[in-house]
């Protein structure tokens, strides 16, 4: 089985389906083989062997959060106290928090970048006081969203 980290060649097939896929990860094999011009056989097989190589990492809804009371979007910056693997340890407690919905290790004065949703006020605080007691955690700057201009989880091919 290949390196899941490592980067996989496409073809175009591969490419339509993917794109496709992000669309609409129910669309029949049917339709993408009538786009491909492959058949729905290949079309499966060819989905199974994204899958095996790790570029295909899960089929989910797309829940808008707005939709279900989480009406609050913020963006943390949080600098860490630098030690052995600090990124991998505090980066991984802040994950754990209930609430946080992205986190990412960042070059820089700032160590990370934490996206957070939350339902209430209340509910951010509780969020961003969790990771303000990591021990490892130096500092942090919550910024509120005002408004939410594109999100769009999908990876142009």
């Amino acid at each position: 089985m290949p390196d899941k980290q490592s980067a996989v060649t496409l073809d175009k097939n591969d490419k339509i389906i993917l794109k496709m896929l992000q669309e609409d990860c129910n669309v029949s094999l049917k339709k993408i083989g009538e786009k491909t011009g492959l058949s729905s056989s290949t079309v499966h097989y060819r989905v199974n062997r994204l899958i095996d190589e790790g570029v295909i990492t899960g089929f989910k809804a797309t829940v808008d959060p707005l939709k279900v009371g989480k009406e609050i979007l913020a963006i943390s910056l949080v600098t860490g106290r630098y030690g052995p693997e600090y990124s991998k340890k505090i980066g991984e407690r802040i994950a754990k928090i209930q609430g946080v919905w992205a986190v990412y290790f960042l070059l820089g004065n700032i160590d990370f970048a934490v996206l957070l949703r939350a339902s209430s006020r209340e509910e951010l605080k509780e969020i961003v006081d969790a990771f303000i007691k990591i021990e490892e955690v130096e500092r942090s700057n919550t910024y509120l969203i005002l408004e939410r201009l594109k999100e769009d989880p999908t990876v142009q091919l």
